[in-house]
């Protein structure tokens, strides 16, 4: 079964059995990939739609910080458990170790060795990890502390 579908028969699912958090939740996906199949002009392949669902993740991640610093836990709180509705739906997140091996490859095949370089380290690992779950901040992170940023 396709991923938008999925979201659209859970999204029922929820209808039913009076669940109103996931059931917002679901609705603003639901939005967020209905917005995404008119930009297209086509309805979206499971692969643009875990990248949708990655912003919607990153989204929420910023909200929660920005929630966090302006000492509205609750919010933040809120928006934590939003990515928790959205991550069900992605596959599984790229460990640190292999963001780690793939930095390390990626400084060697671009001969990395300053931190003017981090933005040619960076294109090359997100590249790889195209279609994954992946935080760019750790990759970035990783980068930075291998090449002394």
């Amino acid at each position: 079964m396709a991923l938008m579908e999925q979201i659209i028969k859970d999204l029922t699912q929820a209808m039913k059995a009076k669940e109103q958090f996931r059931l917002d939740t679901l609705r603003m996906m639901k939005a967020a990939l209905k917005n995404q199949e008119i930009d297209l002009g086509h309805p979206p392949s499971d692969a643009e739609v875990i990248k949708t669902l990655n912003t919607q993740v990153k989204q929420r991640r910023d909200a929660a910080e920005q929630y966090s610093k302006g000492n509205r836990q609750e919010l933040a709180d809120k928006e934590l458990n939003e990515i928790k509705v959205i991550e069900a739906y992605l596959p599984a997140s790229v460990s640190e170790a292999e963001i780690e091996a793939n930095v390390l490859d990626a400084i060697e095949k671009v001969g990395a060795k300053t931190p003017k370089d981090i933005g040619n380290v960076m294109k090359v690992v997100m590249s790889k990890f195209a279609g994954k779950t992946v935080d760019g901040k750790v990759v970035n992170t990783i980068v930075k502390k291998h090449l002394g940023g």
